[in-house]
């Protein structure tokens, strides 16, 4: 059973849990010995994103809606650059890198978006 108002509608959640889901995916292929360095911090950041997404649509006032979201900006910004430095590394190969910047410049733009409309 689902409450009502829940953040499984938002499509700002729904494209920064695609993006959570992408990043687990390409740092299965990291080095081990990156497992809690780049790999842990790529992985809690995205889920971050997520999370305070969810988190942030549940509290009552516009306040703490937007510290939320604002901690899942910082989040995501922490993602993009974890990401530059892991394609630096070359942990990611173009294509997946490409994949990874679409996916946070969408999750971006669609976060900016809904932090204004709660204000």
């Amino acid at each position: 059973m689902q409450y009502q108002n829940s953040f499984r509608q938002l499509i700002v959640w729904q494209k920064a849990k695609e993006l959570t889901l992408f990043v687990y995916k390409i740092t299965k292929f990291f080095p081990s010995d990156e497992k809690f360095a780049l790999t842990s911090q790529m992985r809690r950041a995205a889920s971050s994103v997520s999370a305070n997404i969810a988190e942030g649509n549940a509290k009552i006032t516009k306040k703490d809606r937007c510290n939320f979201f604002n901690i899942a900006h910082g989040s995501l910004v922490e993602l993009d650059c974890h990401g530059e430095i892991s394609f630096a590394l070359k942990y990611i190969n173009d294509n997946n890198y490409s994949t990874l910047l679409e996916l946070i410049n969408k999750t971006n733009f669609l976060l900016n978006k809904f932090i204004i409309s709660q204000r």
